[in-house]
This record gives structure tokens, C-alpha cells and sequence, in this order.
């Protein structure tokens, strides 16, 4: 049975419906999502999971049109946010969703902080320009949601710039300005990335801690299953531009329905295993212009066979669990271990 490409559900926030993207490559204009379909309920941290490549940040990227100008560009499909279709808005009235309805935290904060101005400014900006408050209302606002995220003595550290912030103190000064305006939706891309793992376990309660207070939804893009074990509800998995699974949690870690997921759990490094090689996944990723002809994860496949020659669609394989897999029903799939 084929799989809807838009489940309607109660409570959805964010609909992803069937979105193509194309970047101009040297081989001219390629496609690098393909039919990708998934929604993100009211108060749900949904993870967004697959290896560098596999067309995750660009979806993130499209859902508030931040994709470069004349590089890249959606060529069908639809980015529903409540009774809104994101992808049919103006420039204008799309920056008056960003910061405001929609935040994004971006994976490496020195590059996305200008450095030129101090963290506080900068986030006073966000809420000056869209609560429409004073100058003075905003800084406040700057030390208030400085110190929600944990920055010590937020009302000294409010005048330093981003130099002066460690790496941990500087994506918690990316989250406090995401959610200054206390956004609906938050989309958190790699925010865990190039931190060390005590401090990566702090980012992500806080942004559980966030999530709850606030009552927002996120959307956590990320290659580590592991993170997306700690906080999400419910995973998409996607890899060379499509979703090839989607389930909750429990039930993908459980009961993974496609070979790709099966290689990405293996590959989880885990206590106790010292001394042992991790598991990988051989070869890499397709180039957006040379997909192979039918399931595009076939050639690094251990389990492929004649009949993946065609390109698989996303079915329903248990309730609630989508698989692009043709031998979902017939394959022992290990799960997490």
C-alpha cells in the first residue's frame, strides 16, 4: 500500500508536502530533494536524521526560504505552517515569519554571529524588529532570554562579543536569539556539531527544556541517531534527497524497516564495544546528478537485489511506519543494539 505524501493530522504545525529543490551544479540545474513529505505536530521535536549529502539542511533551509538566490531553488511542493503555504510568500511577508513564527539555529555559530557586534545587540535586533519595542525594552529582553539559556552573569555578558564566547556559550547565545521572539517552530540544524560531548549533552536539554517551557515544536536536523534518541519524538530519515523512513522513536530504533537505517544504527559507537571497529556503511553518497536508476541506496546495499532495479515508492509497512524499501516485508532488519 502506497503511503499519502501528506498525512493529515490533528495538530499539525509544519507540513512538508512533496518538495523538489533544485541547486545549479557544474552539470547544470540538479535535483537534491525529491518528493520529501513529513509534518511536525504542535509541542513535537521531530528529527530530521541521514549523512552529509543526503538533502537534510537543505530541506531546513526551505521551509523558510533561505535558500542562496540563483543557486538553488524549490521547484514544486508545498511548506505548510498552519493555513500557510511558506513557499508562496513574498520576500516581505516571509521575514515577518522568520524570527518571529519560525526561528532557525544554524550549525556553526561564529560564522552565523556577526562578530563585529556585540551578542546582545544582535539579539536585540530580532525582538526590536519584530515586538516593535524600544531599545531599551529589547536589551532587556536580551539579558532575560541570555540568562533562560544559562549564560552566567547575562547582564555583563550581554555587552561581549562572540570572541568572548566559548563554543558552547555561543550556540546557547544562537538559541536565546531564536527564541527571543518565542517562535511556534524552531529548526535546530546540527546544534550539537564541533561541541564536546558534555557540553552537546547540555545544548540538547536545553533545547528539550526550551521546547517544553515554551510550548514550541522543533525540528532537530542531525546525522547522530543518538541525539535524536535523547529528544525527539519521532524520526524522518533521509538519504540521497529522499525520506526512505519515517516512525517514531521507539519504533525505528526497535524495528528499523529499511537497510539504510539498519547500517546507521549499526554504525552508533557504543559503551563497551572498545577495541572493536565500528561499523560503516561502504561507499558514499550519490552525486545529485548521477542517482542510480532505481533505489538509489541499492549499489551500498548488502541486501539489494534484482528487484530494487526500480525506483521503490514510500509505503506503509506497519501502522505509523513508512519504509522506501520493495523488501521491507521480507527482511530481518537488527535494530539498535
Amino acid at each position: 500500500m502506497t503511503a499519502p505524501a501528506a498525512p493529515a493530522r490533528a495538530g499539525t504545525l509544519l507540513g512538508v508536502d512533496d518538495l523538489h529543490v533544485e541547486f545549479v551544479t557544474d552539470h547544470g540545474w540538479s535535483t537534491v530533494v525529491a518528493g520529501v513529505s513529513f509534518d511536525v505536530r504542535e509541542r513535537e521535536i521531530v528529527g530530521l536524521v541521514g549523512e552529509s549529502g543526503s538533502g537534510k539542511t537543505v530541506t531546513g533551509l526551505s521551509v523558510l526560504g533561505l535558500l542562496p538566490r540563483g543557486v538553488g531553488r524549490i521547484t514544486s511542493g508545498a511548506v505548510r505552517f498552519g493555513d500557510r503555504d511558506l513557499s508562496e510568500l513574498s520576500g516581505r511577508e516571509l521575514r515577518a515569519v522568520r524570527g518571529n513564527e519560525v526561528a532557525m539555529v544554524f550549525q556553526e555559530p561564529m560564522t552565523s554571529l556577526n562578530p563585529a557586534f556585540r551578542i546582545g545587540d544582535q539579539i536585540a535586533e530580532t525582538v526590536r524588529l519584530h515586538r516593535g519595542v524600544s531599545r531599551r525594552a529589547a536589551r532587556e529582553r536580551a539579558v532575560e532570554v541570555l540568562d533562560l539559556v544559562g549564560i552566567p552573569h547575562a547582564r555583563r555578558r550581554v555587552d561581549d562579543y562572540p570572541h568572548e564566547f566559548s563554543g558552547g556559550m555561543r550556540q546557547r547565545a544562537m538559541i536565546a536569539m531564536a527564541v527571543s521572539c518565542e517562535p511556534r517552530l524552531l529548526i535546530a540544524d546540527e546544534p550539537t556539531t564541533a561541541l564536546d560531548v558534555t557540553i552537546q549533552a547540555q545544548v540538547l536539554e536545553l533545547l528539550a527544556t526550551m521546547q517544553r517551557d515554551l510550548g514550541m515544536s522543533v525540528l532537530l536536523v542531525t546525522h547522530d541517531l543518538g541525539v535524536v534518541a535523547e529528544v525527539c519524538e519521532r524520526v524522518v530519515v533521509m538519504y540521497a534527497g529522499q525520506v526512505v523512513e519515517r516512525a517514531g522513536v521507539g519504533e525505528l530504533f526497535d524495528h528499523p524497516r529499511h537497510p539504510y537505517t539498519e547500517g546507521l544504527l549499526a554504525a552508533m559507537p557504543q559503551l563497551g564495544s572498545r577495541g572493536q571497529r565500528l561499523p560503516s556503511i561502504p561507499g558514499r553518497t550519490p552525486e545529485p546528478w548521477a542517482m542510480p536508476p532505481g533505489c538509489r541506496f541499492a549499489p551500498r546495499c548488502g541486501r539489494a537485489t534484482t528487484v530494487c532495479g526500480e525506483p521503490p515508492p514510500l509505503v506503509t509497512a506497519r501502522p505509523g511506519h513508512l519504509s522506501r524499501c520493495v523488501r521491507h516485508d521480507e527482511l530481518t532488519l537488527r535494530g539498535a543494539r
